[in-house]
């Protein structure tokens, strides 16, 4: 028997991503609030854990817009593990390792990493329309290949 739909299945998959990102991001916040604030829960570790690799994960795959998303996911989860591990030896080295200082040590650089790839994103003019560029007063579009 066929069903019919008013939606196809690519929609359906497009409209789901931004819902799994922000539930990823409200664990994250939980997991980040619950270490700061010494909660003794059974959710702790399983929140934290899941910041402290989606966090530097999602930095680092925002950053690499270059790749293609097989490898863009395979560098930034490598990356996130490698981070994490150099953030526990500097702060273990330097006898300062606890958790609060490991997660906000971490949520810094998973901010700093959004915020590059932010500004590397807004330094792209070729991609803004044109109302914007004349609501932003940009008079010319300036490429790497053409420098005026």
């Amino acid at each position: 028997m066929q069903t019919i739909s008013d939606t196809s299945a690519a929609a359906a998959g497009t409209d789901l991503l931004p819902v799994l990102a922000g539930g990823a991001f409200a664990v994250s916040g939980v997991g980040v609030a619950l270490a700061l604030a010494d909660v003794q829960s059974p959710l702790r570790a399983p929140f934290v854990l899941f910041f402290l690799f989606a966090g530097p994960a999602g930095g680092l795959a925002a950053v690499l817009t270059r790749l293609d998303p097989a490898a863009r996911a395979a560098a930034a989860a490598g990356g996130a593990v490698l981070l994490d591990l150099l953030v526990a030896q500097i702060l273990s080295s330097s006898r300062g390792l606890t958790a609060g200082g490991g997660v906000t040590a971490v949520a810094v650089i998973t901010i700093l990493l959004h915020l590059w790839a932010l500004g590397r994103r807004m330094r792209r003019t070729e991609l803004i329309n044109p109302f914007d560029r004349t609501v932003k007063g940009i008079k010319k579009v300036r490429s790497g290949r053409f420098r005026i």
